[in-house]
């Protein structure tokens, strides 16, 4: 795809191909029965087109381990010794969470965002992960995080397709989950968020039960806020209690609050 002159523009992939990358010239306007004008696109068909690219025989995605072999190469570690390993953005990108994770038995912080991931498995041996990041994927529900439910302390997962957050529950110890741009749009999956014993950081502008609220953050805060009381910042916002909860909250005295751990 390239600029606003519309038609078919091959130069460009070309180029790409004959560095043995799969390439694909995508027209989007003013080209045989698409639109004559830069107006009303619809995203379905770049979903398509990319679907299709992704299907190609020539468009191999990347997997973990060849993922894995780079950034030891790349970073001069060991990545069964590392604590960070950084996988994110690869060309191809990585489609699957396959069995190589399996060698990341002493990582705390694992990135796979940018890619073309669809589902979340293969974490049973991480058993020191504290924080996963899967921003930028296609992933569409959060099966598979009940393997690290003991000790994931971070989820970023924003920028998919995740409409139900059943299986939530589970994360024990889950202190900040960004999910912005995600397909949430009711109140009924919100509120499992409550459930999530020591949640207290969310990010969750860009999904549909958000966008409701687009023109009045603070309708927005009352609401989420009062559906998950614990939280203490959401949308990047310091959330501020009114003196009758603060005072709720002191009454209870610390060997209550010990108490709930």
């Amino acid at each position: 795809m390239y600029g606003d002159e519309g038609g078919l523009i091959e130069f460009r992939s070309s180029l790409l191909a004959t560095h043995g990358f799969a390439a694909l010239s995508l027209p989007y306007f003013d080209f045989e029965d698409l639109p004559r004008i830069l107006k009303d696109l619809k995203l379905e068909y770049f979903e398509e087109a990319a679907r299709f690219l992704q299907r190609h025989p020539k468009a191999k995605a990347t997997t973990i381990k060849e993922a894995l072999a780079k950034w030891e190469e790349k970073s001069g570690q060991k990545a069964s010794e590392a604590k960070e390993v950084k996988l994110y953005g690869q060309i191809p990108p990585v489609e699957k969470m396959d069995g190589a994770l399996s060698a990341l038995v002493n990582c705390e912080k694992l990135s796979l965002s940018t890619n073309c991931i669809d589902r979340i498995a293969n974490l049973n041996n991480l058993k020191n992960l504290r924080i996963l990041s899967l921003g930028r994927n296609n992933i569409k529900n959060l099966n598979g995080l009940e393997a690290v439910a003991e000790t994931l302390e971070e989820l970023w997962i924003s920028y998919n397709l995740i409409e139900k957050l059943r299986g939530i529950r589970v994360m024990k110890k889950l202190k900040v989950l960004y999910m912005s741009n995600n397909l949430v749009k009711d109140w009924a999956e919100f509120v499992r968020l409550a459930e999530v014993p020591v949640l207290e950081e969310l990010v969750f502008v860009g999904n549909p039960l958000q966008e409701k609220f687009a023109a009045d953050q603070n309708s927005w805060i009352e609401e989420a806020t009062k559906r998950v009381p614990k939280l203490k910042k959401l949308d990047g916002t310091l959330v501020v209690k009114g003196e009758e909860e603060e005072g709720a909250e002191g009454a209870e005295g610390p060997e209550g609050a010990e108490g709930g751990n």
